[in-house]
């Protein structure tokens, strides 16, 4: 079968290149209307899906040669075609409505049994109208979710691989399939000037909702949040946000048993969900009930916000144990640090652990300070292959880190202390892990803060034990919450580098780097390999630089 599709690509390869452009445009013009102007019903299901398999292997060509695509005919072609709106629109719709397999290729018994094909035809209508259950019955991981998916809805799997070939070729110049993508409008709303194509914004955000833990669906989320702006706006607006952030949580928690691809997008999503502020508030109200996947500890009842500020954590600590990856933490730390100002009614095991990974990343810096000050012939070298150079590079990540940790709890502090009791009874209960720090020059200014909050509650406390002894856990948080409705934040928030200024609210905006793609290239070919319907013969492959496995 393998070599029966690998065949096909050669010939419809060898064809593109001798027929003349005029013949081959009008090849691709009949695709594109097979896909745009048959509905799909039982019966033309599979000529659907051929068809964008057919634009897959034609693009594939990427993967077997060395040669650039601007130089190809099959390229040149698919991009100046003058139908990419429609197309586009098509896919995406294939996409959101996620219309399942038929049991039978073409809507007919293949029995020849005329009761076996009216049997047939019931069965497939009941599975048409049921649908929704086959992803929903299951708590399969990521890569499980793929295949169900492939299997189930091979069309919407297809159509969502060709966008992002589609989308994330041809960056640098003009790419007719990217400006219709990133110009689609909702159709609930009044047409807009401009738009490339309308499609039911709340139908694809539903989709997207119930795969958004497959890669390409991760992809497709990103794209869409990155470069439409309506599409964006859409989903800030939805009061069901808990169905997206959870699943992107669960990729995250489970991030052994992900990609570190899908890792960053997945991190990349969530740092762009927190550049705004209505997000950020909206996730304290959403209270959730027995989260049974979040293993570390038993939590009856959380809010949306606690737990992504919980799983984000646990992602920093994993990457500092497994990935070391200084780009992963500061994703991370931007998303902490536009959610701080907006930090409410944080459970308690929150607070400790916002504080204990301070504490966790202050242990590490105190020990690797230490081995940099050992005289190097007493030092006893653990791994003879880091040299000094390397451990002040990891020491002065970490300084970072730790300094943006402290930004994080001043910025809450400054925003939110009166409804942050929990973090004041931690940050109480634990201050000697500042203890190291307030001579520090990177932190002194920031800890000061933190030690003026400090002291304030302490003092109050010690007052109020010495009217009435012992005070009990009830007792100390009457104190704290009557002290700081009296806490005066701009007390607070002077900064002592310079009096008369505060510390900038923090604010961080994701930017796309440079060259976007040489990461998103590959990363596409290796999804539409792995997850696709279409086998390539990874020994051929030799178009793109990282590795794909087929």
């Amino acid at each position: 079968e393998a070599t029966e599709v690998d065949h096909t690509a050669n010939l419809l390869i060898r064809a593109a290149v001798v027929v003349d452009g005029a013949k081959f445009e009008t090849f691709i013009d009949a695709l594109v209307n097979l896909i745009v102007v048959i509905p799909v019903k039982e019966f033309t299901y599979h000529l659907h899906l051929e068809s964008v398999n057919t634009f897959i292997t034609l693009l594939s060509v990427h993967l077997f040669t060395e040669q650039p695509t601007e130089k190809s005919i099959i390229f040149r072609t698919i991009y100046k075609c003058q139908h990419a709106n429609v197309l586009v629109s098509a896919l995406l719709h294939f996409v959101a409505r996620m219309v399942e397999v038929p049991h039978t290729m073409f809507g007919s018994s293949t029995s020849g049994s005329f009761v076996f094909g009216i049997a047939e035809s019931l069965l497939s209508i009941f599975t048409f109208r049921k649908q929704q259950d086959v992803l929903k019955a299951t708590s399969a991981s990521g890569a499980e979710l793929s295949q169900q998916f492939r299997d189930h809805y091979p069309l919407a799997n297809q159509s969502l691989l060709l966008i992002l070939i589609m989308t994330n070729h041809c960056t640098t110049k003009d790419n007719p399939y990217r400006v219709s993508l990133f110009g689609c409008a909702d159709s609930k709303d009044s047409p807009k000037d401009g738009a490339s194509f309308q499609i039911d914004f709340n139908s694809v955000y539903e989709t997207l909702c119930r795969i958004v833990t497959i890669d390409q669906a991760t992809l497709l989320l990103y794209l869409l949040l990155h470069r439409n702006e309506r599409f964006y706006r859409f989903v800030m607006a939805q009061n069901d946000l808990e169905n997206l952030v959870i699943p992107i949580l669960q990729t995250l928690y489970h991030a052994p048993d992900s990609t570190s691809h899908h890792i960053y997008m997945s991190l990349i999503v969530l740092l762009m969900l927190s550049e705004d502020d209505g997000f950020n508030k909206n996730v304290h109200n959403i209270m959730l009930k027995n989260i049974h996947w979040y293993t570390e500890r038993t939590i009856s009842e959380i809010s949306l916000g606690g737990l992504l500020i919980l799983v984000v954590i646990r992602t920093i600590q994993y990457n500092m144990l497994k990935m070391r990856d200084k780009y992963l933490h500061t994703n991370c730390l931007a998303a902490l640090a536009n959610m701080s100002a907006q930090f409410r009614a944080l459970h308690p095991y929150v607070a400790q652990r916002l504080i204990s990974l301070f504490e966790t990343l202050a242990r590490k810096h105190t020990r690797l300070d230490a081995q940099l000050r050992e005289p190097v012939n007493n030092a006893v070298s653990v791994n003879v292959t880091t040299t000094p150079e390397d451990m002040l590079q990891d020491l002065a990540v970490l300084e970072e880190v730790l300094r943006m940790v402290l930004e994080i709890l001043n910025s809450c502090l400054s925003n939110q202390l009166v409804y942050c009791p929990n973090l004041v009874y931690t940050l109480l209960y634990k201050r000697n892990v500042f203890e190291c720090f307030r001579s520090h020059h990177a932190f002194q200014d920031i800890i000061q803060n933190i030690d003026m909050v400090v002291g304030f509650f302490s003092s109050r406390l010690q007052r109020v034990q010495e009217q009435r002894g012992e005070l009990g856990v009830n007792e100390v948080f009457e104190v704290i919450s009557k002290g700081a409705s009296q806490w005066s934040s701009d007390r607070l928030r002077v900064s002592l580098t310079n009096a008369l200024q505060k510390f900038p609210d923090l604010k961080f905006k994701y930017v796309e780097e440079d060259a976007p793609e040489e990461f998103f290239i590959p990363y596409v070919w290796t999804l539409v390999c792995k997850y696709g319907c279409v086998h390539f013969s990874s020994e051929s492959i030799k178009g793109v630089t990282t590795e794909i496995q087929c």
